[in-house]
């Protein structure tokens, strides 16, 4: 073969079929990949990883078959829109360790990819095409120089497994991220983030949490940290909280808790030391305590509000309109019944009044 040298160039690694592992020859200069003769039928996998590459060309290839490339540590600054955007079928693509600034936004078009591997680049941010691709289940952002994630991603990747964006300079995680109910994975150590988002609640999978090393950042914990019943490790050591939530104590899968470089006051230091189950029960006896010194709250109508599931304008008029109103209690105005919470309007729209038979199924 004209590849059988004595001085052999560097290669490029490829699966043809699932079955032989064929070597293409790319050049010694390793800038470009040139000369390219060989090529499979059906080409799955190609691996670029290791050759120095400053730029990749747009092969004469069938890259509609590959469904790993990797072209990971090399030098490269940029990623061909074209050359991505040919990638139909690939489900994983690694890039990690290169000098990338910004990912193409033909990204968007894989929408069969699975794992995105973008760690140890200078990305700034990630194009909102990222979106697109629906399928993608891990995300690997660390070590680069986000400063934010689109404000949406929660509500498109919603197949998500793992997020991983630690070693970077976060200032908070987008509200979206809590519609990540397929979430296991959650990384956001080593960043500048000073709060984490509200309903925390939703993420029901999420089983790994690590939010340490914000340093003089990170505060404060929302109470619904507590409610991630499937949170099996919890790591928010080194941050600058105070006060752990009270809910903390609901978490009964909990198997790893790490505080360490907090100047804790609640739960005190002496709790901490003795075990893990000794802050869950400090904090279910306090959170029990606070809940039996507090007055009752009627708080039903602000979750009716929250939920834009009541409405509380008097329509007039009858038929349809009217049988719309009691079937659904759909909300035409989140702002209209901002004032129904007083004491006032608390007797009126009682559950009990509301929900009667006589108020309920009489026009």
């Amino acid at each position: 073969m004209m590849y059988e040298e004595e001085q052999q160039p560097q290669m490029i690694r490829v699966l043809v079929g699932g079955d032989a592992t064929k070597k293409l020859a790319a050049s010694s200069s390793r800038s470009s990949i040139c000369n390219i003769e060989e090529a499979a039928e059906r080409l799955e996998i190609m691996d670029l990883s290791g050759m120095s590459l400053e730029s990749l060309p747009n092969p004469p290839l069938n890259l509609a078959t590959i469904c790993k490339l990797d072209l990971s540590n090399n030098n490269l600054q940029t990623i061909p829109e074209s050359l991505i955007a040919r990638l139909l079928n690939v489900v994983v693509l690694d890039v990690h360790s290169n000098q990338l600034k910004s990912l193409p936004n033909s990204i968007g078009c894989l929408s069969k990819l699975k794992l995105l591997n973008v760690s140890g680049n200078l990305i700034e941010s990630l194009p909102k095409t990222l979106e697109n691709c629906r399928s993608l289940e891990e995300l690997n952002c660390n070590f680069n120089k986000l400063s934010k994630l689109p404000d949406t991603i929660g509500f498109e990747l919603i197949n998500l497994k793992k997020l991983s964006v630690n070693s970077n300079k976060l200032v908070f995680l987008p509200q979206s991220i809590t519609h990540l109910t397929y979430l296991r994975i959650l990384d956001a150590r080593l960043n500048c983030l000073r709060c984490l988002p509200d309903d925390l609640e939703n993420l029901i999978n999420l089983e790994f949490l690590n939010i340490s090393q914000n340093f003089q950042y990170l505060e404060t914990l929302p109470y619904s940290i507590g409610l991630l019943l499937s949170l099996v490790e919890l790591d928010v050591s080194y941050n600058k909280i105070t006060t752990l939530p009270d809910s903390i104590g609901c978490l009964k899968k909990l198997q790893k808790l790490c505080v360490e470089g907090n100047p804790l006051v609640s739960p005190p230091m002496e709790v901490v030391e003795q075990s893990l189950h000794a802050v869950k029960e400090y904090m279910s006896e306090k959170m029990n305590a606070d809940h039996n010194s507090q007055p009752k709250k009627k708080s039903w109508v602000g979750k009716l509000v929250r939920y834009r599931t009541f409405n509380g304008h008097m329509r007039k008029g009858s038929g349809s309109s009217n049988r719309e109103e009691r079937e659904g209690f759909i909300m035409s105005d989140y702002r209209s019944i901002d004032g129904l919470a007083s004491p006032r309007y608390m007797g009126m729209f009682s559950p009990r009044r509301l929900f009667s038979p006589k108020n309920y199924f009489t026009r």
